[in-house]
């Protein structure tokens, strides 16, 4: 009894290493797309509020966006210039609410920090 199982086990075990190989294919309306750039459109003419932490030559720029990075990963914090300087600016906030206390946090740390609400390409 003990020799059937075994050879019963010895030749249904490879069938378990057989895997299923399958394809999927993935249908999606054509409108999604052009929503999507409409979507786009309408966010880079909206305008919300910003922190900028700080500014100065594009070497300082980059350590600064670094130690944001680190400091405030959540809020993403990204590189502008305008001229002659580089400017680091943290998140993008809708409301004035939002900034306020996310700003009550920020300036513990950058003391420098201020609240900008820039226009963006109208």
């Amino acid at each position: 009894m003990k020799t059937a199982l075994y050879t019963m086990l010895l030749l249904l075990l490879p069938l378990a290493g057989i895997s299923q190989k399958g394809l999927a294919t993935v249908e999606q309306d054509p409108e999604i797309t052009r929503l999507l750039e409409i979507y786009k459109k309408m966010n880079s003419k909206t305008e919300y509020f910003t922190i900028q932490i700080g500014f100065g030559s594009y070497t300082e720029a980059t350590n600064l966006k670094a130690d944001a990075s680190v400091d405030f990963p959540e809020y993403g914090a990204r590189i502008i210039f305008d001229s002659p300087t580089y400017r680091v600016h943290l998140g993008r906030f809708s409301n004035r609410l939002d900034v306020e206390r996310t700003f009550a946090e920020v300036r513990k740390k950058y003391p420098q920090s201020i609240i900008l609400r820039p226009q963006t390409g109208n």
